[in-house]
């Protein structure tokens, strides 16, 4: 499906509690991915970068929860409104947007960017279930919390900016997971959510796992969204991600899945964003060469 794919870069890291991942979209960008997408007949534009500010000029604890911690939270609207005005221009001009990262917050203003008028499934692959909210995170980073602030969750649902009520939890997939707080494991379990932990894949294989979550996702939907976390992968595939978590998804895996999106989801695939790419922690950019691949198979790059 040729199409023209607007590169949208997001130089988070306000929303981790370590350093690097800022430096992602560069780094995706330095590895070849637009020549890579143009190689299989997508046309390709650099959209530039959303403007993040410095942690070291910002108070982390400036917001207005009255229980509980979610640190630059003003910030972090910030970026993700200007985020999903970029998204949302994207998509009125007809191209589709391929979200760089940063940290995973940035996902709360790519889902209200894309999902802003139409029902949206979302599959989400990570090690982590990013479903804690500020009262049962334990290190108060956004990261960790940005699909409960998508649906809602808990005290997300009285901050308009977070919530996106076109995204419903009955269409949300999560794949990959292998390393929950007590809290979000609560809200998953409490939720309408489809969760495939790493033993589901081991039980089931990849190919299984991900048709039935495109086919949760898509259920009932106009579109679907991806949301790929580097660190769904497994370090010895990616050890340059934010928060590594051995035993993870294989490099056949993630290539099939990545396959099965394109095969499955067709023109509903409507959005892609990847995060937590972080040089420093990286060999060789190998991280950022390994994103550029799983986007180009995501978008239609075939062996034959």
């Amino acid at each position: 499906m040729e199409q023209t794919v607007r590169i949208l870069g997001v130089p988070m890291d306000l929303g981790a509690n370590r350093r690097g991942v800022d430096m992602g979209p560069s780094a995706i960008r330095y590895a070849g991915l637009a020549d890579q997408l143009e190689s299989i007949g997508q046309s390709c534009v650099d959209g530039g970068d959303i403007a993040v500010p410095r942690p070291e000029e910002r108070d982390p604890d400036d917001n207005d929860f009255k229980a509980g911690r979610a640190k630059y939270f003003t910030e972090t609207q910030a970026v993700c409104e200007d985020v999903a005005t970029a998204v949302s221009a994207t998509v009125d001009d007809g191209e589709f947007p391929l979200v760089l990262g940063g940290d995973h917050s940035i996902a709360i203003g790519t889902a209200a960017g894309i999902a802003d008028d139409r029902n949206t499934g979302i599959v989400w692959f990570d090690a982590h279930g990013d479903f804690n909210t500020p009262e049962t995170t334990p290190s108060g980073n956004v990261h960790g919390m940005a699909l409960a602030a998508i649906l809602g969750v808990g005290p997300f649902a009285d901050h308009a900016w977070t919530h996106t009520p076109r995204v419903r939890p009955e269409n949300i997939a999560l794949i990959g997971l292998r390393d929950l707080d007590d809290g979000e494991r609560t809200h998953i379990n409490e939720s309408s959510v489809s969760a495939y932990t790493m033993t589901d894949i081991d039980e089931r294989g990849i190919t299984e796992v991900v048709e039935e979550a495109v086919d949760v996702a898509t259920r009932d939907v106009e579109q679907l969204h991806v949301s790929f976390d580097m660190d769904c992968l497994d370090p010895n595939e990616a050890p340059g991600v934010g928060t590594p978590i051995r035993g993870g998804i294989s490099y056949r895996e993630a290539h099939a899945a990545m396959e099965l999106l394109y095969s499955n989801a067709g023109p509903r695939l409507c959005s892609f964003e990847v995060v937590e790419v972080n040089p420093i922690l990286d060999q060789h950019n190998r991280t950022a060469e390994l994103a550029c691949e799983l986007v180009a198979s995501a978008l239609g790059q075939r062996i034959l």
